[in-house]
């Protein structure tokens, strides 16, 4: 049995504020950092909020999100030095997905580019 990446248990919450703290040093808001997780997942505002809330993980974030947006596997390039296509692990393409559309909005990049309008 192989060990579960760190990521996968770490709660969504935790790392959510790092995501909206990226965001704002760059000018950004916590609203265009929501927009963007909606995009990906299909979440609901108010499922993201209650997500946040009952501190689900990373791996049950992924797995019940109502609808992954087909568009993500446009989304390309090397984050944390890892190429994004290709990375095998499915859920970890999920989440570097999320840091690659973060950091895109970070690096003030237009949110119709970033959400592959």
């Amino acid at each position: 049995m192989t060990k579960k990446h760190r990521i996968y248990t770490m709660s969504f919450a935790g790392v959510y504020p790092h995501y909206v703290e990226k965001a704002e040093k760059k000018g950004r808001t916590k609203e265009e950092v929501d927009e963007i997780i909606r995009w990906l997942t299909g979440y609901s505002q108010e499922q993201l909020e209650a997500i946040i809330e009952n501190k689900t993980n990373f791996e049950t974030f992924f797995a019940e999100a109502p609808k992954l947006n087909p568009s993500r596997e446009l989304i390309k390039g090397v984050i944390c030095g890892v190429r994004i296509e290709e990375i095998e692990d499915p859920l970890m393409k999920e989440v570097r997905y999320m840091d690659k559309l973060i950091d895109e909005l970070a690096k003030g990049k237009a949110m119709e580019k970033i959400l592959r309008g």
